[in-house]
């Protein structure tokens, strides 16, 4: 089995941030709305 390397080109935030978002995301299964209030309280503004 092969692996790809996600292409983060084109992407708004550094890959470090969309994967913390997507584990926050998956792991603790919160909604989008509460993984936005999660991280502005880190001081990162995103909105979906």
């Amino acid at each position: 089995m092969s692996t790809s390397q996600i292409n983060y080109n084109r992407h708004r935030f550094p890959p470090e941030i969309i994967s913390h978002a997507l584990w926050l995301y998956v792991h603790f299964n919160l909604s989008l709305r509460e993984v936005e209030e999660m991280l502005l309280k880190r001081g990162i503004d995103v909105s979906y």
